[in-house]
């Protein structure tokens, strides 16, 4: 393939202007690897004359997007097809991964959301095709009810470009303080004349799961003669079972218990009574210890499937109409098997024996009497479907005027039509230990037998069906007039509508009230809650049909951890229960809408030159938007909603300058906006009945607003070639924060079955310490700072075979400051937790992050090797005491090796986590406290490329 480019007028004289999204999206990755290979020529060859070379496979694709990141003035960053195709990616956030300043975070062992220079995924926007969109997913142990893209949705064959805008212009869609990403599918008529098929077909193998699934994908397109039809179509399917293993303590918390070491902590065993005041029982009720300390299994089977079609007319130069289609389905099933021991709520009637604690606070081990055990069996099944059908009209009205007109739909449907748990209690064990020092291995040991089926008792079943479903509507107009020789005016319009609609039931039942017959069968007399020991009732019995042997293995544990036990059996169970066939209740938290209008526009002038002799290219300009919200959500049993709109104006200025052919200096400023998380826009309430929390929305939350900068230099020193350094700062100016006081349940207005049935309120929703009830307010804001560097380039310098090496290295360091209210650890036994202001980092930022790759290409071999660091971040709040929860750093290596057999047949072994990276996760941020500690196992792909 020679360096020659063959485009449409139409898309040629985007490299002579500023719209890089625009020219991406004109472009398949073959026309991207042409221009770029016709610009290298340019670059290296004498003046009058361009060079006739030669540039393929993963360096072309490279090559490819250091061009097209040189044509911008702003600050963008790209990956092109070749480049995803062949990384071993399973989807489109481990391709981002490798664009300096992204890191992701990864869920079930594969990559679900991104975060931007340290700004989390919902700072982030992004659009498919042009459009903007939202795909969620319900992967991992949490539904994405937010504005977080969820790109685990699709798979990276699907798409021939991801493009990264880290600054805005007025031309650019606003909603993102972090970036818009633009993912895009192929474009027919860029490629060939005539008829093109491109597959793959790879055997994907986890080490944990043990077992084997498919990979497929294929591209068929077909370009007129005359080159005015293009048709294109591609479809990717996957299926892949893999495994979670390790354990979890579902946070650390303090209490008092009924007795340490024979001592009373109480005036009467078990419950009721006051509080004996001692030092072995405040040093022990002062300390924090596991809430629940498991060990368990995490299974885990995913399904992929996606399908993109394009047709494109082109009757002249001046004019181009694409329709284009996407449809995505990702199917999981997700099963959790754990034994347990639920010291949360129920320290009350726990005797300690033997406890030791370390320097920061915490019981590290101790043997527990009267422990409440419990094994659990817990089965998701859920879908997302995603259709995007869009149409853009590109039409050169003169040679100086033109216009392009885009529209289109898009919808995520996120279903969750079973959730079920079945638990097992024994609530009087004898003999358990727990054993955390060393905290991420810990010793967990039952006393009592959890493989005899007449020491357990069923005592809850638990079904939480639900859905998430994203709707956008949008119509756009781009107008673009050449003033004179560099200048031009862009002007546009844009409407759009997103719709955001969650509903959520639940099934959930404890099997014993307060006394009485149960609330299952009604076949048996339970005991009062105050009844303790081997006759108390609290269940329904559990007989060899309804349990089964669950076999821990792979899970890191250390000898004299108990490693077998029974769980209930989901078949029998839910079949002997009934749970099916129960009346379903509504989950207030969990059903709420928005409804977002947006309405706007934009003037941006583009303009090159020279100011005193230096080259520059710039735009500036103004984007208005104004925002019509409606949130509605459950308040005291009825559906309230609530509207309000609020305008902004987003300045923005770009600018570029040329004091070297090879050299770039960028600088930027502009006004960003993001709107607030929907989950915090709901006029309705949730409740937390193990932690006596309530959490309110508002619907009046001012959007996420800043002010960012970003200053660059780029040196591109060579063909295919750039080193890069970058600096940003954003300045935001609202940022809201949790708001908390302390008051009684009745208070609120909410009806007493929001109350989780399994918590203690459900039979007593009054305390003398009162609930926790937060909501969101407007904050003072925060900042952010941070430098980029990276440095990319084939090894050309280099004598013989080592020439056909080359490398890519970046690191991202980022700093931020932002005040969250936060709960601290109870100072007196039993006592509330002290309220606070504490500075943090934004929740979601790494401060630093590191991605490097070392490949070998030659025209028969590849081979690739990358490695991805990302360090701690918080995450969110925490409770109980806690201050913060997040996770420690991580390293994922990943690799590849092809071989090209013949033009058309490729062979590749491939693999991902190579070294079984575990996530860990932590509660606290001062003390780091095991809360996770889980490992996905290594993933390997043989497969083979083909095409025609």
């Amino acid at each position: 393939m020679t360096g020659k480019g063959n485009m449409h007028r139409n898309d040629r004289r985007w490299l002579a202007g500023a719209s890089f999204a625009a020219l991406i999206l004109a472009m398949p990755a073959g026309a991207l690897a042409q221009e770029a290979a016709a610009q290298v020529a340019q670059d290296v060859a004498p003046e009058g004359e361009v060079a006739d070379i030669v540039v393929t496979g993963f360096r072309q694709s490279l090559g490819a997007a250091i061009n097209l990141k040189r044509q911008t003035v702003g600050s963008v960053d790209a990956i092109v097809a070749e480049d995803i195709a062949k990384f071993p990616d399973q989807n489109l956030a481990e391709s981002l991964q490798r664009i300096p300043g992204i890191s992701i975070q990864r869920d079930g062992g594969e990559g679900r959301a991104i975060t931007v220079r340290g700004l989390g995924a919902q700072f982030t926007r992004v659009r498919v095709n042009g459009l903007e969109t939202v795909a969620t997913s319900t992967d991992g142990a949490s539904s994405n009810r937010d504005r977080a893209f969820d790109f685990n949705v699709f798979a990276s064959e699907l798409f021939s470009s991801l493009v990264v805008h880290k600054t805005a212009e007025a031309s650019l869609d606003e909603g993102s303080l972090g970036a818009v990403v633009d993912l895009n599918t192929g474009n027919p008529l860029a490629g060939k004349s005539g008829f093109t098929f491109v597959g793959s077909a790879t055997g994907s193998y986890n080490d944990l799961s043990k077992k084997w699934g498919p990979r497929l994908a294929g591209l068929m397109s077909w370009k007129s003669d005359d080159g005015q039809w293009g048709v294109a179509l591609s479809a990717a399917y996957s299926k892949l079972d893999t495994k979670q293993m390790g354990n979890n303590t579902v946070r650390w918390s303090q209490a008092r218990f009924d007795s340490v070491d024979g001592v009373p902590c109480f005036t009467q065993p078990n419950s009721g009574g006051s509080y004996v005041a001692g030092a072995a029982c405040d040093e022990a009720a002062l300390a924090f210890h596991p809430r629940i300390p498991r060990y368990g299994e995490i299974a885990q089977e995913r399904e992929r499937l996606g399908v993109t079609g394009s047709i494109q007319w082109a009757p002249s130069d001046a004019t181009k109409v694409s329709i284009d289609g996407l449809f995505s389905r990702f199917r999981e099933t997700r099963e959790e098997k754990w034994g347990e021991v639920l010291l949360r709520s129920n320290e009350r009637s726990i005797d300690v024996v033997n406890p030791t604690y370390d320097d920061k606070g915490n019981m590290v081990s101790a043997t527990l009497n009267d422990a409440w055990v419990r094994t659990e069996h817990y089965l998701r099944k859920s879908q997302t479907k995603f259709y995007q059908l869009g149409a853009t009209w590109d039409q050169d009205i003169s040679d100086s005027f033109r216009f392009t007109l885009l529209g289109g739909f898009s919808k995520s449907d996120a279903s969750i039509p079973v959730e079920t748990t079945l638990v097992f209690d024994d609530r009087d064990a004898q003999g358990y230990s727990y054993d955390y020092s060393n905290s991420r291995r810990p010793v967990l040991t039952f006393g009592t037998s959890v493989t005899d089926p007449a020491n357990f008792q069923l005592a809850e079943i638990r079904d939480r069906p639900s859905s998430t479903i994203n709707k956008f509507r949008t119509a756009q107009l781009r107008t673009e007039w050449d003033v004179t020789e560099g200048f031009t005016v862009k002007a546009g319009a844009v409407y759009r509508r997103f719709a955001f609609d969650t509903e959520g039931y639940t099934r959930d039942t404890v099997v014993c009230g307060n006394g009485g017959v149960d609330r299952v069968l009604g076949t048996v007399n339970c005991s009062h809650t105050s009844a303790f020991g081997p006759t108390a009732i609290y269940g329904l019995p559990v007989t060899s049909d309804l349990a089964q042997l669950f076999t821990l293995k792979g899970a890191g544990a250390p000898a004299g951890t108990t490693t077998q036990w029974l769980v209930p059996n989901l078949a029998t169970g839910t079949d002997y229960t009934n749970l099916y066939e129960r009346p379903l209740a509504v989950d207030a938290g969990n059903t709420r809408g928005v409804v977002e209008k947006t309405t706007g526009g934009y003037i941006q002038f583009d303009a090159k030159g020279e100011i005193f002799g230096l080259e520059y290219a710039a735009n500036a300009g103004i984007r208005y938007v104004k925002t019509d919200q409606s949130s509605a959500g459950l308040n005291n049993g009825a559906m309230v909603s609530v509207s309000r709109s609020y305008e902004d104006w987003l300045p923005a200025a770009n600018i570029a300058f040329f004091p070297h052919k090879d050299i770039i200096v960028r600088a930027s400023v502009a006004d960003v906006m993001t709107r607030p998380s929907l989950g915090n826009l709901t006029p309705g309430g949730s409740v937390d009945g193990f932690n006596y929390r309530i959490s309110f929305g508002n619907p009046f939350l001012d959007p996420f607003r800043a002010t960012a900068y970003d200053v660059a230099v780029e040196w591109y020193f060579a063909p295919q070639s750039v080193f890069s350094v970058a600096a940003f700062k954003k300045d935001v100016q609202s940022f809201p924060i949790s708001q908390t006081i302390t008051g009684t349940f009745a208070s609120t207005g909410l009806p007493l079955s929001v109350i989780p049935p399994s918590s203690p309120p459900a039979i007593q929703p009054e305390r003398p310490e009162g609930w926790a009830i937060n909501t969101i307010v407007n904050g003072s804001g925060a900042s952010l700072k941070g430098i980029e560097l990276a440095v990319q380039a084939p090894f050309t310098f280099l004598p013989g075979f080592l020439s056909h090496f080359g490398g890519i290295v970046n690191a991202t360091f980022v700093d931020s400051s932002a005040s969250y209210t936060v709960s601290g650890p109870a100072v007196v036994p039993g006592g509330g937790n002290i309220a606070s202001v504490r500075n943090a980092t934004l929740f979601g930022l790494s401060k630093r992050a590191f991605n490097g790759t070392l490949y070998y290409e030659d025209e028969k071999f590849s081979a690739r090797v990358s490695a991805s660091y990302r360090s701690g971040y918080i995450d969110q709040n925490s409770g109980t005491g806690n201050i913060f929860e997040g996770y420690n750093s991580t390293v994922n290596v990943d690799a590849s090796v092809r071989y090209k057999l013949t033009d058309w047949i490729e062979l590749s072994l491939e693999g991902i986590n190579l070294t079984d990276e575990y996530r860990d996760r932590y509660t606290d941020l001062d003390a780091n406290r095991n809360y996770e500690q889980l490992h996905f196992g290594r993933t390997l792909q043989i497969g083979a490329r083909f095409k025609l």
